[in-house]
């Protein structure tokens, strides 16, 4: 396991001679692969968003200048730049430039509160912050707070006060010094939801995105050169890296939507003018996009379906089948830390082994295991754990976390599964309580931490509830304080909106006298959320 709290002790962090290009050029990373594209096939859309069309000639020159700007103000091998931007090309471009110069990217969730962005600037010391003027509140907010400053603001679409406009480093045209970036580099540091209040940074090297590109070439059973992808999901989500990995590794076109309330006329509508291929979204949005397509039929060239991040129903599967018969459907599985898909169910399995997330990808190894690490019998419930080059190296500056995330020599996922005969995985619970809502992950502890700093409340557990829309929303269970009032939504939403991520705010409150508890004092939270469902 490679340490990933001194990445700038890497040996290219002085620049690489000239003589040795051809060796920099082998290195298996997607900023050279925007680069072979380049060259043969230049003039083939790379990515087209809202009318522009971005040739692969164009994305590598603008890589490379805006690389060699970001250098040329210090920007070095190890640092990391912090990206906030809603879905624009710009975002790609700077994922890529900083990639070029070996330094890390760390993407921001754009729903986060200041003191959430604030604690990824302190826990990485970012160099460099890229962001958009729909965030200027949230940019001031962060580096006008202690420890919140970075030395560099970029600011897309025209400076403001200390902050350079993103367009004129790209129009400084200077030539990109060579650095050699190897495959174990550093490349992003995503953060996940916290358990315990404080999100992780799980550290991504370009090996394991490399390996995230081909496990999702090679999952639908079958390998097609000329797709059109797509991009529906917010860019800073694993999701949306993982998919640009595949399309960057094989060169084909990207369609990158943007990000409004999720309209599936307009989806349908893009999907029939772009004649998309191949499309990822959560069980929510295709179930949108299946009755407006029933509604208005649209002529489309979708050739393979892909859905994760939150349960589907056999009924909603069986409608996908229906609704576009010439698709394969393709469910993939996984998590963050592992680039993220570890499973993927296709074809005929989809309908074959309905709650089923599939059978563990061949390119990497999967055990269910007991607390002993003994592999559990078929039917049994386990941990499931895995090795594989999609694996991160560790969490950033977390060696605790890191050392219990792979104590036995393999990743505990945290997810607690079971096998059927064939080696197909279901899920069984989530052993760190998360939520899945709308594709998003709520940690319940993040939230009742947050939620417990409100005066009227004396205590607080978060559990999730089934919803026909999201899959799953959070309800808050509060007991309050003598003489206090009951807070409504409404009071906990205003509460937490400068503290919390507004998709991770309670969808409903429960107001009780006591929480129940178990022999041991701990939360009966299988009694609440019989309680909620009630």
């Amino acid at each position: 396991m490679t340490s990933v709290t001194d990445p700038t002790a890497a040996p290219s962090a002085e620049p690489f001679p000239r003589d040795a290009e051809p060796l920099i050029s082998q290195r298996h990373t997607w900023v050279n692969q925007v680069r072979m594209h380049a060259i043969m096939r230049p003039d083939e859309f790379a990515i087209r968003f809202e009318g522009r069309t971005v040739t692969w000639r164009d994305l590598e020159s603008r890589m490379s200048r805006l690389a060699a700007a970001l250098d040329a103000r210090g920007v070095r091998f190890g640092d990391r730049v912090l990206v906030l931007t809603l879905n624009r090309v710009e975002f790609f471009e700077t994922v890529l430039a900083v990639n070029a110069l070996g330094a890390i990217v760390v993407p921001v969730n754009f729903r986060m509160a200041p003191p959430e962005v604030l604690h990824l600037v302190t826990d990485t010391t970012a160099r460099a912050i890229v962001y958009e003027p729909a965030f200027d509140a949230l940019v001031d907010a962060v580096v006008e707070s202690p420890g919140g400053a970075v030395d560099l603001r970029i600011r897309v679409d025209g400076g403001r006060g200390d902050a350079v406009d993103y367009e004129s480093l790209v129009e400084e045209g200077l030539d990109l010094r060579a650095v050699d970036v190897p495959e174990t580099t550093p490349a992003a540091i995503m953060y996940t939801s916290g358990t315990t209040g404080r999100p992780k940074g799980a550290v991504l090297t370009h090996i394991n995105l490399q390996a995230q590109a081909m496990h999702n070439m090679v999952a639908p059973g079958v390998v097609d050169h000329e797709a059109i992808s797509a991009i529906a999901v917010p860019v800073f989500h694993i999701a949306a890296l993982g998919v640009l990995s595949t399309c960057l590794l094989d060169g084909v076109g990207t369609i990158l939507f943007p990000l409004r309330q999720f309209d599936p006329a307009a989806t349908l509508d893009a999907m029939e003018r772009e004649q998309i291929t191949t499309m990822f979204m959560v069980p929510a949005q295709w179930q949108l996009v299946i009755a407006e397509q029933r509604e208005r039929p649209r002529d489309l060239a979708l050739r393979f379906l892909w859905w994760g991040a939150a349960p589907a129903s056999g009924t909603l599967l069986a409608s996908m089948a229906e609704t576009f018969p010439d698709a394969t459907i393709c469910a993939v599985f996984g998590q963050t830390e592992m680039s993220p898909v570890t499973c993927a169910l296709t074809g005929e399995d989809t309908h074959r082994k309905i709650g089923s997330v599939g059978r563990p990808l061949r390119t990497i190894a999967a055990r269910v295991v007991d607390p002993d690490m003994h592999d559990v019998a078929p039917g049994e419930v386990g941990e499931i754990v895995y090795r594989g080059p999609n694996l991160m190296s560790g969490y950033w500056n977390r060696p605790d976390a890191t050392a219990e995330a792979f104590a036995g020599g393999w990743f505990h996922s945290g997810d607690l599964v079971r096998l059927d005969d064939e080696g197909f995985v279901y899920v069984v619970d989530r052993a760190k309580d998360m939520i899945i809502s709308g594709g998003e992950n709520i940690y319940c502890v993040e939230v009742e931490n947050a939620l417990a700093a409100h005066p009227a409340i004396r205590e607080v557990a978060v559990i999730g509830r089934p919803d026909d829309r999201w899959g799953e929303v959070a309800v808050a269970v509060v007991a309050v304080h003598a003489g206090a009032a009951s807070p409504t939504v409404a009071d906990l939403r205003a509460f937490l909106d400068t503290r919390l991520a507004r998709y991770k705010h309670p969808a409903d409150v429960l107001v009780v006298d006591e929480l129940p508890r178990n022999p041991a004092g701990k939360v009966n939270k299988p009694h609440l959320r019989a309680t909620a469902r009630a």
